[in-house]
């Protein structure tokens, strides 16, 4: 009687378990719920949007990669991480790309990202003021290194202009324009740094540095 009574017990026991692959798949696991953070220019819907798919996906079998190439087509995702929150929730941290200029190429126009990457162009609040630019992706990119790369004070650029010669014009406040040389320009770049460290730059409106070791002012 006893050895019946334990065997029936453990008859009960195994017909009431999970086996785990049942586990695995159960419907108590898929996304109900997607959860978008630190975006600030990107709108959570839009995201969401694009996410759209992983409703209904059980959350242990979710791959990186099948969101990564749904957020890839959006133009301001830099990168992003996925945090699964047990047992319906899903949070993906946004990290955007930041623009620091406009690019106008022709009747194209374009956000220049802090990687120097195209994105194509919005009217966003809070990028109104952005410097523009006036010359191509490449180009820009060697001398935005240049210019970070001795501190130029970037703050005071509102535009770049980029001729076929090969050299740069950039224009400061007050529509006042630096006029750069086709060779050796950050040289000219740091003399421009020391002469407003020493002297007020209101009294010109165009600071020359196209002829060799000569600041010409006007």
């Amino acid at each position: 009687m006893k050895n019946r009574l334990i065997i029936a017990l453990l008859l009960l026991v195994s017909l009431s378990t999970y086996k785990p692959q049942n586990l695995f798949l159960s419907t108590k696991l898929n996304i109900e719920e997607i959860k978008i953070e630190n975006n600030s220019i990107l709108e959570e819907e839009e995201i969401k949007k694009k996410l759209n798919f992983l409703y209904q996906t059980n959350l242990i079998f979710l791959k990186s990669s099948e969101i990564e190439k749904k957020l890839k087509k959006i133009d301001f995702v830099e990168s992003f991480e996925i945090k699964k929150k047990y047992p319906k929730k899903i949070i993906i941290k946004i990290y955007e790309k930041k623009p620091i200029a406009i690019l106008q190429h022709k009747k194209d126009k374009f956000y220049i990202s802090e990687n120097i990457n195209l994105i194509d162009f919005i009217v966003l609040e809070n990028y109104r003021n952005l410097p523009i630019v006036f010359g191509n992706k490449e180009n820009f990119k060697d001398l935005y290194i240049n210019l970070k790369k001795i501190n130029f004070p970037l703050d005071l650029i509102k535009k770049y202009y980029y001729y076929e010669s090969n050299r740069w014009d950039l224009e400061i406040y007050q529509k006042k324009i630096i006029k750069l040389p086709t060779k050796n320009y950050i040289q000219s770049l740091k003399k421009f740094i020391n002469f407003k460290k020493e002297n007020n730059l209101d009294k010109y409106q165009v600071f020359d540095y196209r002829i060799n070791h000569q600041l010409i002012l006007k």
